[in-house]
């Protein structure tokens, strides 16, 4: 199975004192990291999970529009 490309954004939140990575197509879809490498590895593993709870729910998986950006 290919791996979807869905946009990802991550920035710094001084909140939470590390770097967050939100899928804005997957609703509540996001991962942290104290890297940016490492919050964008952490939300591959949350997309696969999120994508598996949607169909085991029978929920609509969005298509990804195939972006990923740094912000």
């Amino acid at each position: 199975m290919p791996k979807p490309n869905y946009e990802v954004i991550i920035y710094w939140s001084e909140a939470d004192e590390g770097f967050i990575a939100e899928v804005p197509e997957l609703p509540g879809c996001a991962a942290d990291g104290s890297t940016q490498e490492e919050a964008l590895a952490n939300v591959q593993v949350v997309i696969r999970e999120w994508i598996e709870t949607a169909k085991s729910l029978r929920r609509p998986v969005p298509k990804p529009r195939g972006r990923l950006t740094f912000a």
